[in-house]
């Protein structure tokens, strides 16, 4: 891996960012400005405007292909570069199926404009179409079958054509030393997902762009199968080697494996095209029990169903009558059977330092459905239970025990690299910046933001900025809605989070000189922007959205925001904030200045203007203060209110007014236990039961 370029700042672990080549996120605001922006970027890879080289995704009717035609071929088509989508002439029109999402994304109008950039071409596969030289390719993204001999003759066939072309392969497992070029391993859903595992020597040009156009761009190294499809198909393994031993259907095992750790890996395959997962899947665990042993062998029931390609739920979802349940022991089986050779072969991965471990983490969150990282799981449990559930696994399945088997990677638990998975701080010794790289907040993010201000406050930082990390979170969407199932069952439950989580974000306004909200990706809503709300300023990028969505989940904001920004807004005000809560409408950021943003403007104006306020430059920007007192005239009603679209919705209203009314009709000092209380009761209730929290937890949970 390919050492970060040097940062001004010093900072608890290295930021992600970095391992692109991009720096520190302290430096994007010292410096004023993104380190390379769209235009540049797409100039380096395609060429100047005027004279842009195009864009060739071979196999682009298949089901990677032509979602990332879709992806890319919307963000490329205002910059001019042409998408030549290259396939068979037999081949099943993948394209044509994603117009739809196109045009419910960009309307009937931008979906045109969109695909009018999009060049379809066909050919024999020995022999490139005339009509390509005048496109003057430069980049191949290559999405063609998983045929190592196939891939490499097509990449030759292209370098004898267009010597200087860049090549990036989309393969699910073969390494860059295996193919000879580069790796941008893209993650399911293909048009909308922007992870992209890449493997190459140093930062390239195209891995800039793709951060430049809003993707997420990981490094990893160059290993058979990557990060994703290790813990992809190795969750998959593990339910295909549990129902060997226990004949347990399909359908019910993902239930298991859902309720333990997240994702539902037979629902996945069929729902990606089970003829065409089921090859990859065995592909990769075919050539990783190649090179790392039996832990990683496929069983026959996947040998099989690579050449059928049946899916692995029963037709029309049929199930039998009478359901299957398990006895403690049994669960506790099945739990050995699934979380042993995932923490064994997370071990091989850190063995072989695979990719950063925020990076590795959030892979599994991003791109697999792990509801908590393989590695914030393992790190929860501790390197001695870690050991002990592989150790249990061996006894069940004593193959795996021979082979790939790393204890001592889980060693370094207590290094900040470890135990900063997903919250950053850096400071130049005067100003500290703090990183959120999760889009949702849960536990792990409270403890380790509470760890970073203290880490900080140590080094007599006074004044901060706390963001996203400008890579991993592209939004900051709120609560993670799984960490309120306990409080479904219990008010002292709901408490905790919601009174635990107000006081971190109570930190930001009593415990620092300064600090400065900043919102820098497409969005903040819920508890990520009630958290960015107790900062003494808050600014924003132009393009962003603001919101409390709660009202449509439906819950009660926790966080206080029934009565936070009440408090830092002038009385006129008021009605907006309300109105905000009770429709759960997102607004535009230049829409909130002076009520809930102090600053809305272009990316590097924004950044100039937060670290202005945080290093105590010129900036004329005047802080809001938070009314200590019981606020007096707060409205119980909004003019023209849209009328509620269900008894559920207008019940939620209603809870939220009231809300209002007691939380900032209190001290400040005690409006925090009000809100979190009156917050929980309505978790506790009939109607956050029925909605989609409780809809979810009954799902996963009791099952």
């Amino acid at each position: 891996m390919t050492t970060a370029t040097p940062s001004t700042a010093t900072s608890m672990r290295e930021p992600t960012l970095g391992t692109m080549g991009l720096g520190g996120v302290l430096d994007l605001f010292k410096g004023g400005k993104l380190p390379v922006d769209p235009a540049t970027a797409i100039d380096r890879v395609f060429g100047p405007a005027g004279d842009r080289g195009a864009l060739v995704i071979s196999g682009a009717s298949g089901i990677v292909g032509a979602g990332k035609t879709m992806q890319l071929g919307a963000r490329l088509a205002p910059y001019g570069v042409p998408v030549v989508a290259l396939d068979f002439p037999n081949a099943p029109d993948g394209i044509g199926q994603q117009y739809a999402g196109l045009e419910a994304a960009f309307g009937r109008e931008g979906a045109s404009r969109i695909m009018s950039n999009v060049i379809r071409l066909t050919y024999d596969g020995k022999s490139l179409p005339r009509e390509l030289k005048e496109l003057k390719p430069k980049f191949l993204l290559e999405a063609i079958p998983e045929i190592l001999e196939v891939k490499k003759a097509h990449y030759a066939l292209f370098r004898e054509s267009f010597p200087d072309i860049q090549i990036r392969s989309v393969t699910s497992g073969f390494p860059m030393k295996e193919l000879g070029v580069g790796v941008a391993h893209p993650a399911f859903p293909h048009e909308i997902n922007k992870m992209w595992e890449i493997v190459e020597d140093e930062p390239s040009d195209i891995t800039h762009m793709l951060w430049a156009l809003g993707m997420v761009p990981v490094r990893v190294s160059d290993d058979w199968s990557f990060v994703l499809d290790v813990l992809f198909c190795g969750v998959t393994l593990a339910g295909l080697r549990y129902h060997h031993a226990s004949n347990m259907p399909f359908w019910k095992i993902d239930k298991y494996v859902r309720r333990l750790v997240g994702p539902n890996p037979f629902r996945a395959h069929d729902a990606i095209g089970a003829a065409g997962a089921d090859f990859l899947t065995w592909s990769c665990l075919h050539h990783l029990s190649n090179v790392y042993g039996a832990v990683f062998t496929p069983t026959p029931e996947l040998d099989e169903r690579k050449d059928t390609g049946q899916n692995w739920y029963p037709p029309n979802h049929f199930r039998p009558l009478v359901d299957w349940k398990i006895t403690a022991e049994e669960q506790e089986v099945l739990d050995t059977w699934v979380l042993g050779p995932l923490f064994q072969m997370t071990s091989l991965m850190l063995h072989e330092h695979r990719a950063h471990l925020t990076n590795m983490n959030m892979i599994g969150e991003l791109c697999a459905q792990f509801r908590s990282g393989i590695l914030a799981l393992a790190r929860k449990l501790g390197q001695e239970r870690v050991v002990q559930i592989v150790e249990a696994y061996h006894r069940l399945h004593p193959e795996a025990a021979d082979s790939a088997w790393y204890p001592d990677a889980y060693s370094d638990m207590g290094d900040p690299a470890w135990q900063q998975l997903y919250v950053n701080a850096e400071t130049d010794g005067t100003v500290g910046v703090v990183t959120i790289s999760r889009e949702s907040y849960n536990s792990d993010v409270d403890l380790e933001l509470n760890r970073a201000l203290d880490w900080l406050k140590a080094k007599g930082v006074a004044r901060v900025i706390l963001t996203s990390d400008f890579h991993l979170s592209t939004q900051m969407v709120g609560a993670d809605t799984s960490e309120f199932w306990p409080a479904l069952e219990s008010v002292e439950a709901g408490m905790h989070v919601a009174g635990g989580w107000s006081r971190t974000a109570r930190r930001l306004a009593e415990e620092f000189e300064v600090s400065v909200g900043f919102v820098a990706g497409k969005r903040a809503l819920g508890g990520m922007f009630e958290l960015l709300s107790h900062c003494h300023y808050l600014i924003a990028h132009e393009g962003a959205s603001l919101g409390f969505p709660e009202v449509r989940v439906p819950v009660v904001p926790g966080m206080e925001g029934c009565h936070w920004t009440f408090r830092k807004s002038a009385k006129e005000d008021w009605p907006k904030i309300l109105g905000a809560l009770l429709t759960g409408q997102a607004v535009k950021a230049p829409a909130a200045v002076g009520w809930w943003l102090d600053y809305a403007g272009p990316m590097d104006e924004a950044l100039k203007t937060a670290w202005s306020v945080a290093s105590g430059g010129e900036h004329g920007l005047g802080c809001r203060g938070v009314e200590t007192g019981a606020l007096q005239g707060v409205p119980t009603d909004v003019a023209n209110l849209p009328e509620a679209d269900s008894p559920a919705t207008e019940a939620t209203r209603q809870a939220i007014v009231a809300c209002v009314q007691a939380s900032s009709g209190a001290p400040l000092a005690e409006a925090l236990d009000v809100q979190a209380r009156l917050s929980s009761e309505f978790l506790a209730g009939p109607i956050a039961r029925k909605g989609s929290v409780g809809q979810e937890y009954a799902k996963t949970v009791r099952i």
